[in-house]
């Protein structure tokens, strides 16, 4: 696992690709893939490589700062290229205690929304 990584987190194992996931993107700060539990047309999750635990860990900080507006860019530009008929794009963070997996990720999600179940 990579520095950084926490054992035993899922999301750690597919930002160091150690799951069968399928990357929509990769760089040195971040992936995207296919959220598993669609709520949209597309529905996307951007995470940082590095394990930071939720949005409250989140510092005011340049270094943050740009972490989190390159996961937005992530997700905007995907959004573009794979929904182009989406007018509406929606971009959140779940906060604690709302959040299901403890790794940082930015929801990306094209409307229209899809009925659950």
């Amino acid at each position: 696992m990579a520095a950084g990584a926490v054992s035993g987190c899922i999301f750690c194992q597919i930002a160091t690709t150690s799951t069968c996931t399928t990357l929509l993107h990769s760089d040195e700060n971040v992936v995207a893939f296919q959220d598993i539990n669609p709520s949209a047309l597309r529905h996307y999750l951007v995470i940082p490589k590095e394990h930071i635990p939720t949005v409250k860990d989140l510092k005011k900080s340049h270094n943050d700062y740009s972490l989190v507006n390159h996961m937005l860019d992530v997700g905007k530009s995907l959004l573009c290229r794979d929904a182009p008929q989406s007018k509406q794009y929606r971009f959140g963070f779940h906060q604690p205690p709302l959040n299901s997996v403890n790794h940082l990720h930015l929801h990306c999600l094209a409307l229209p929304y899809v009925p659950s179940g």
